[in-house]
C-alpha cells in the first residue's frame, strides 16, 4: 500500500513540476492589470462635427444623426454586438467590415472586443484585442461613416 501511495505521489509531483516549467508567465494583454495598463481608451474628439457646418441646412440632419448616434451608442449593453466599420449604428450585416462585441459599460464609456473583421478592414490586426471608447468617439465614428 506505501509503494503505491509512493508511486502516485512521485507521479503527482512530475506532473505538477512539468506544468510549471511549460514557460515563463506572460500577461494577458487584455487583463486589466493596474501594473500593465495595456487597455487603451479612445477619446471622444474635442470638437464635434455638427459645429462645423454652421446655420446651413446640413446642420439639422447632422444634429438629428448626432442624436440618434447618441441613443444607440448610450443603449448599447453587454453582449451587443456592433459594427464599427461599414455601418456602426445598424445591426452588422455582410457590409460591416469589422464587427465587435460590448464586453462591459462603464459611465460614458463601452468596452468593446473586436470580433471579426475582414481583411480590407483597418481593424484586421487587432482582432479580439479590447478597449474603452467614450461615447463621444463611438458618436464621433457615427457622424463619420455618414459623411458629416
Amino acid at each position: 500500500m506505501r509503494r503505491m501511495w509512493a508511486g502516485a505521489s512521485a507521479l503527482a509531483l512530475l506532473v505538477l513540476s512539468g506544468c510549471s516549467a511549460m514557460g515563463s508567465f506572460r500577461p494577458n494583454p487584455n487583463d486589466e492589470d493596474p501594473l500593465y495598463a495595456t487597455i487603451p481608451v479612445v477619446k471622444a474628439p474635442q470638437k464635434d462635427r455638427c459645429v462645423a457646418h454652421g446655420q446651413s441646412g446640413a446642420r439639422s440632419s447632422c444634429d438629428e444623426a448626432l442624436y440618434l448616434a447618441t441613443e444607440y451608442t448610450r443603449r448599447l449593453s453587454v453582449g451587443d454586438e456592433v459594427c464599427l466599420e461599414g455601418g456602426y449604428g445598424e445591426e452588422p450585416g455582410y457590409a460591416c467590415k469589422a464587427r465587435a462585441a460590448v464586453i462591459d459599460t462603464s459611465p460614458n464609456q463601452v468596452k468593446l472586443e473586436v470580433r471579426g473583421a475582414k481583411p480590407d478592414s483597418r481593424w484586421f490586426n487587432v482582432e479580439m484585442r479590447h478597449a474603452w471608447y467614450e461615447e463621444g468617439a463611438l458618436v464621433d465614428l457615427y457622424l463619420s461613416e455618414r459623411g458629416y
